[in-house]
């Protein structure tokens, strides 16, 4: 059973990494990268948020769901804080900011055990699985991720060409 155990583990993290970095991430920073600093910070409303906004929140998200939850590190996450920032953080600095959370997010990621996919974290005010913050953090990523390529596809009149090297 133990092999078993490791087996799902490494395809886990393996799956994970794929979709938060060479997905999520990539996809983020192209978008990102389309924009103009006005652009990144336009919010069309008071109950909206500008994909900088969003940057920030994914950032604090991870940080807090992974880095803090599995990582056992401190939380000093600010949530609203994520959300009231009104610019302009410059894309380079956005990006960099994301790079070198996602080095982090690496680490802990590499450290995990099969043990601790099933062990229960807490997470602001949840217990959850390993599994289910691995979950979490992607399909998160993913869908705000989403937001932010409709904004650029809105914006931009463009076609991000995600899947371009398969259109043949």
């Amino acid at each position: 059973m133990k092999k078993y155990d490791e087996n799902f583990r490494d395809l886990l993290i393996t799956e994970t990494k794929r979709r938060l970095f060479e997905e999520s991430v990539t996809r983020l920073k192209k978008c990102l990268n389309q924009l103009t600093e006005e652009e990144t910070w336009y919010r069309p409303n008071e109950h909206s948020n500008s994909m900088g906004n969003i940057t920030l929140h994914l950032c604090g998200n991870v940080r807090q769901w992974i880095l803090t939850g599995l990582g056992k590190q401190n939380d000093n996450r600010t949530r609203q804080q994520e959300f009231d920032e009104r610019g302009p953080i410059s894309t380079k600095a956005l990006i960099q900011k994301v790079d070198n959370l996602m080095l982090e997010v690496e680490k802990v990621l590499d450290s995990i055990t099969s043990e601790m996919l099933l062990e229960k974290h807490k997470v602001q005010v949840y217990e959850e699985t390993g599994l289910s913050i691995l979950v979490h953090v992607v399909e998160h990523f993913s869908y705000h991720v989403g937001q932010i390529t409709y904004f650029v596809k809105w914006c931009k009149d463009i076609d991000t060409k995600y899947y371009e090297e398969d259109l043949g």
